[in-house]
């Protein structure tokens, strides 16, 4: 690739990843001996992460929930003991463990468990309608499953012999994760390292979840560098990740926690009320979000953002963040927003700072240390600069295919991000939309962001998702849904007039819906199937 690829150089890399390292402590020598250790006996898995945090701050609190606190050297033996348990109840190495749990300490230890006992975890979506659940566990080849307590009804599979443990709560005829760890820790197994390969699944918006396969790579470890890098984390932070740890986002921040020594708050719900209240009470300095959970706490006018102001990070990924709502955030709390931008499939792409963010609010940032970034046209042919474009991913963290066969399309070592953007004259990545969002309207080519940006910043929309709709006349037209702020009174008129002033007329909506809310996934992202049926 030569035309409008952004990356860094290998000296600049290797430079920049040093300093990050040693910056973050992570060259301390007893920290090195701890890791050095946790690598022997575990191998490069979460595993190690948290062996190596128990060697060094073994009284430190790894996690704290709503149960309290629980310190990193806890948070070893237990998992140990889950993992001998696992195995005794008749799971093997190298079989698939499905995790169906909010953001608790128990997700936590049974991932921590699996990768010491040589399961391969599957990361379940809380959101799941139990038919989508069982074609998943079915497709995945998922041979035990642990599961809370208030999503066991989830699993609606009389007659499966498949293995499930309860974790948070109880249900009557059930193991709970209890019992199993107090059956492991009285048998002498020997636990075995072995290489895991996590099953993450896609988002699901446009039909069934895919089940992406990562893989622990030198390479990835790598691009994952490129994230301290860029965001100025601290050894011993107190992160309150308020993102669902099933999704790559929310376990990525809980693997920089891990690897920094740091304290973990999680709360199995959230809420905007609690997430402030877990910042306040806990002193958190790093907040991880979703961009929905920013315009939640931003349009609850009971929640005191002023409360958050010892924080130093606030990361946000996993959906497209609104100009309005990071300028709006960054005004309220300060200019500490981070955005990552990237995919299941491709892993991180762009990293946009608040400098970034205040120039350019509708930036995902510059190319993250570790990626490459180019934009190609429809042949796979870079685009020159300024040019719109497919969005193409080069780095160490691709994924390695879909559980159900294929994967995404790759171009000299590029993987489609599925997304369409291009790059500005100063090297911001710039995101218009989805691929398989675009709306061709009367031969018109509408992406629906450059829409809903615009209307959620009148004041009174607390919400909008625009998707194209079939029309006999010009094949598709455009129809907004629009979730209007509390106590505000909105006309069809002034929602059609507000884009009609400012862009051209093929992008005006031609249907106007006000509804009480929008459908989304977990991780925030507009469910767009079910809208304009």
């Amino acid at each position: 690739m030569t035309a409008n690829d952004s990356s860094t150089t290998r000296a600049d890399r290797e430079g920049g990843v040093f300093e990050t390292v040693k910056n973050l402590g992570l060259l301390d020598p007893a920290r090195l001996v701890a890791t050095g250790a946790a690598l022997a006996r575990w191998g490069p898995n979460i595993a190690s992460l948290y062996a190596a945090a128990a060697g060094r701050f073994p009284t430190r609190p790894a996690i704290i929930d709503h149960r309290g606190s629980l310190s990193y050297v806890a948070l070893d033996r237990r998992s140990t003991a889950l993992a001998k348990g696992l195995l005794g109840i008749g799971l093997r190495p190298g079989q698939n463990l499905g995790l169906l749990c909010h953001n608790h300490r128990d997700f936590v230890e049974a991932n921590v468990a699996a990768a010491k006992a040589g399961l391969d975890v599957v990361y379940l979506n809380t959101g799941f309608a139990p038919p989508q659940l069982a074609e998943v566990l079915d497709r995945e080849q998922v041979a035990g499953v642990v599961c809370d307590a208030d999503l066991f009804p989830l699993l609606d599979a009389p007659g499966s012999d498949r293995p499930t443990v309860v974790a948070d709560g109880k249900v009557d005829g059930l193991r709970s994760m209890h019992d199993v760890r107090r059956t492991g820790r009285r048998r002498p197994r020997v636990l075995v390292p072995r290489t895991s390969s996590p099953v993450l699944l896609t988002s699901g918006t446009t039909g069934l979840p895919k089940g992406a396969q990562r893989s622990n790579n030198p390479a990835g470890a790598r691009s994952a560098t490129g994230l301290l890098q860029r965001i100025p984390y601290r050894a011993g932070d107190v992160f309150v990740v308020a993102s669902p740890l099933f999704h790559a986002w929310g376990l990525s921040q809980l693997i920089v926690a891990a690897s920094l020594g740091s304290t973990v708050v999680l709360s199995p719900r959230f809420s905007p009320s609690g997430c402030v209240d877990a910042v306040a009470e806990h002193r958190a300095t790093v907040l991880t979000v979703v961009p929905v959970m920013l315009q939640r706490m931003l349009s609850e006018t009971a929640v005191d953002l002023g409360r958050m102001s010892g924080l130093r990070i606030v990361a946000s990924s996993g959906a497209a963040l609104p100009p309005v709502v990071a300028l709006d955030w960054m005004d309220q709390v300060g200019d500490t927003l981070y955005n990552l931008y990237g995919s299941t499939e491709v892993g991180q792409a762009a990293i946009a700072t608040p400098d970034e963010l205040r120039a350019a609010p509708g930036t995902v940032g510059r190319v993250a240390p570790g990626s490459n970034v180019a934009i190609l046209d429809d042949r796979g042919r870079p685009l020159p600069q300024g040019s719109t474009g497919q969005i193409f991913v080069s780095n160490g963290a691709q994924f390695a295919g879909y559980t159900g066969g294929g994967g995404k399309e790759v171009v000299d070592g590029y993987m489609s991000s599925g997304d369409v953007g291009y790059f500005s004259d100063d090297g911001l990545l710039f995101v218009t939309g989805r691929a398989d969002d675009m709306i061709i309207s009367g031969g018109e080519n509408v992406f629906p962001g450059e829409v809903e940006d615009l209307l959620l910043a009148m004041d009174d929309v607390a919400d909008v998702a625009v998707v194209g709709v079939e029309d006999a006349d010009f094949g598709q037209r455009l129809a907004a849904f629009i979730v209007a702020a509390e106590g505000t009174e909105l006309t069809v008129e002034q929602i059609r007039s507000a884009v009609g002033d400012r862009l051209a007329r093929h992008k005006v909506p031609r249907d106007v819906t006000f509804v009480d809310e929008l459908p989304r996934t977990t991780t925030g992202k507009v469910l767009r199937r079910s809208l304009g049926d």
